[in-house]
Formats: structure tokens, C-alpha cells, sequence
């Protein structure tokens, strides 16, 4: 399992990359224009922005803490003050998985939503879901910035596996 984790998390870290990189390219207009895929997340700042948070809530809850709330995107005017917060989530992203035991990832992880409802599920299943989770909102943004000639390419994980993890 632990394995399976490690690689999931290496791809999510590539992908991530590929998409900041590619971003790199956009004007600030575009990077804060309202051409969201949902209300929820209107840009492509937004949409990395609740990715990032979401990464981090789920480290935090990992670690027994249930944040209260997202990060909010007015915070990171610029996609280098986006960079610079998920490269120091990245790095305790990465200590936690290497840290983590076999028999850790197999325990009933508790914990409570932003709402303050409470959950419960096994680590590995939580661990697994922030990556999936990140899958969906690299597609929105790649789709948008493939409708701006930005493309950021293939972001398979087999692509990832053949090139870089293989």
C-alpha cells in the first residue's frame, strides 16, 4: 500500500508541476479571468487554489487536525505566491508519506468536516481521494487553459510512470 501511495503522490506532484508550468504562460488577466468550470472556483487562480487547500486540509486532517476552513484565493494574487505555499505543502506532503507505517495507512483516520460534520475512513482511502481529488481540478484547469493555447500536454499517470517513475 505504501508503494501505491508513494507513487500516487510522485504523479500528483508531477502533474501539479506540469500544470503550475504551464500556467507560467498566462497573462494575469487570464490567470484571474472569471472562466471557471464552476461558480465555486471562477478561475484558473481559484481552481488551483482550492486544489492546493485541499491537499493541505487532508495532510492536516492526516496528522489529527480538522481545519474550519480553505484557503482563500484572495490570499495568492500571483501564481508565484501559489508556487511558493505548494512547494512548503508539497515538502510536508512528501516527510508524511515517507513517514507514514503500513499499518497507519490501514487505520480508521477520524475526523471532522469544515462544516463540522464528522467523518470517518481508513487513511489510505483519504490519501487516495486528495489525489483523485486534484485529478478533477488539474482536468478543469488544463481544459481551460487549452482553450487559451496553453495546453499543459498529457498528464496521464502511465506518463508519469514511463518517463519519470519508471
Amino acid at each position: 500500500m505504501k508503494d501505491y501511495i508513494r507513487l500516487l503522490y510522485a504523479y500528483n506532484n508531477w502533474a501539479n508541476q506540469r500544470i503550475l508550468d504551464t500556467c507560467e504562460e498566462l497573462t494575469q488577466e487570464q490567470f484571474l479571468a472569471g472562466q471557471g468550470i464552476s461558480s465555486a472556483q471562477p478561475s484558473i487562480r481559484d481552481t488551483l487554489v482550492h486544489t492546493l487547500s485541499a491537499q493541505e486540509l487532508w495532510l492536516a486532517r492526516c496528522g489529527g487536525v480538522s481545519p474550519t476552513r480553505l484557503l482563500d484565493p484572495q490570499d495568492f494574487g500571483a501564481l508565484a505566491l501559489i508556487r511558493q505555499y505548494w512547494d512548503q505543502v508539497e515538502q510536508h506532503t512528501r516527510a508524511y508519506i515517507d513517514a507514514v507505517e503500513e499499518n497507519v495507512l490501514r487505520q480508521v483516520m477520524e475526523y471532522t468536516s469544515t462544516k463540522g460534520k464528522p467523518f470517518a475512513n481508513l487513511r489510505w482511502q483519504t490519501l487516495v481521494h486528495q489525489v483523485n481529488h486534484a485529478t478533477q481540478h488539474r482536468a478543469e484547469v488544463a481544459l481551460l487553459l487549452a482553450r487559451l493555447n496553453r495546453s499543459p500536454g498529457d498528464l496521464d499517470l502511465i506518463v508519469h510512470i514511463r518517463n519519470v517513475a519508471g
